[in-house]
């Protein structure tokens, strides 16, 4: 069995190497290859001799490859999981900084920070499904690069390889959370989860059998018992409105129902000149520091301040369960396919599905709750239309997915920041700019 991860140089790939490693006994890896960009090769090859050390303790029978040749590495592939960033930390931190400098914020995944790193990553991954579709069509693309609904529904309309699935580590951090709510063990806990990547809902939730969901909703009300991320302050719900949605929230709600504070928090960073990608580069050459000392050999705690806890769990789990044909229930990014009856069949949304060796096969929802569904809807029409402008280039659809967006106050902001934003990354969006590159 051979696994291909790309963006192998990734501080996360410890915690994928130590989810191979845990179920090296269901899941006989013999091939891992890291594969990265000549500007990632650093990066790649410490991490690599990590992997290697880990690899080598543990006792388990899996080699480990680093290469900078992608279609190398992708012959025989059984799974590709990407997990890459174009223009690496330094775009991201123009991605958060330039809204914020319009007063609007500045996110990775949402609003105009979260168009331009799929405007920047659609065309690379797009290149990717087209070389796997050629060199090993039968293997499993896993995508676990942000923003991973508006990336996946690129390649389900766009791309030539249909063997596709999205995975977020969000769905497993909130189920974990919950269980500590209740106090039970985690196993313990099943949620109806439906929407989209970074926007689902808990439709119902139940912890041994029983429906408890009114019950989560009151302890999620409670200011000292909120579920975030590391990366999203956890600002309190207000019960009253918890209560009346009558669903469980994800953290990444905050930005749409908390925006004045959250762009609040976000500001008073941006002032001290200390954004949350800036942080994550701090923390990032951090690891790397600890990642190559040569008596390192497993993946060190500090990296879960990074917010992929449950990384591993998220993307091992899926391969598992293919390779396995376990035929239980994961929340993934998948084609919807009549899912949720409220959005298109062939669009990306994130809900639970059952997975077997022929892969997810997502379970019906029906309609969303009404109380919900206006803002999945907008969010979808911003992703598809998003997607639209990373595949043709297309200045006008840049401008509209951002002005629909619920981040972006106004149309004026949207062109202001989407100008400013296309010249700061104009090198990584060479279909923008063919007329200049011609």
């Amino acid at each position: 069995m051979k696994v291909v991860t790309i963006g192998g140089g990734s501080s996360y790939t410890p915690e994928l190497v130590e989810g191979f490693i845990k179920r090296y006994d269901e899941l006989p890896i013999r091939e891992l290859w890291l594969v990265d960009v000549e500007e990632g090769k650093e990066k790649l090859e410490i991490v690599g001799a990590l992997a290697k050390r880990m690899v080598k303790k543990a006792g388990v029978d899996m080699k480990i490859h680093l290469t900078l040749d992608r279609q190398k590495a992708l012959i025989n592939a059984d799974f590709v999981t990407t997990q890459l960033r174009v223009g690496q930390l330094d775009a991201r931190i123009q991605d958060e900084r330039i809204p914020l400098k319009y007063g609007m914020i500045g996110q990775e995944t949402n609003g105009a920070g979260g168009l331009f790193k799929g405007l920047r990553t659609i065309p690379v991954l797009l290149k990717i499904a087209e070389e796997i579709h050629e060199v090993c069509p039968n293997a499993w693309l896993i995508n676990f690069t942000n923003p991973a609904g508006m990336v996946t529904e690129a390649l389900l309309r766009y791309g030539e390889h249909s063997k596709v699935v999205g995975v977020c580590n969000l769905p497993v951090h909130m189920t974990t959370s919950i269980a500590g709510l209740l106090q039970v063990e985690k196993e313990d806990v099943h949620i109806e989860f439906a929407g989209l990547n970074h926007l689902v809902y808990g439709l119902h939730v139940y912890a041994k059998g029983k429906e408890v969901t009114q019950e989560v909703i009151r302890r999620l009300s409670d200011p000292n018992s909120q579920v975030t991320m590391r990366n999203i302050a956890p600002i309190p719900w207000q019960p009253d409105f918890l209560e009346a949605l009558g669903v469980i929230l994800c953290p990444y709600h905050r930005y749409y129902y908390k925006t004045k504070e959250i762009l609040a928090e976000e500001l008073l960073a941006f002032q001290s000149g200390t954004t949350r990608a800036e942080v994550v580069k701090a923390l990032e050459a951090e690891l790397f520091e600890l990642y190559k000392n040569p008596n390192l050999e497993m993946k060190p705690p500090q990296l879960e301040k990074r917010g992929g806890a449950y990384y591993s769990d998220a993307a091992c789990n899926l391969i598992s369960s293919i390779y396995n044909d376990k035929g239980d229930i994961q929340t993934l990014n998948v084609k919807n396919n009549g899912a949720i009856s409220s959005l298109p069949n062939e669009s990306a949304v994130e809900v639970n599905c059952v997975v077997t060796k022929q892969g997810p096969v997502p379970l019906a929802f029906g309609e969303l709750p009404v109380e919900v569904n206006g803002l999945v809807q907008q969010i979808k029409s911003f992703e598809r239309i998003g997607a639209e402008a990373a595949v043709t280039g297309s200045y006008e659809k840049a401008l509209v997915a951002l002005s629909i967006n619920p981040l972006v106050p106004s149309d004026e902001l949207a062109k202001s920041v989407l100008d400013e934003l296309l010249q700061a990354h104009r090198k990584y969006l060479p279909a923008f700019f063919k007329e200049v590159n011609a």
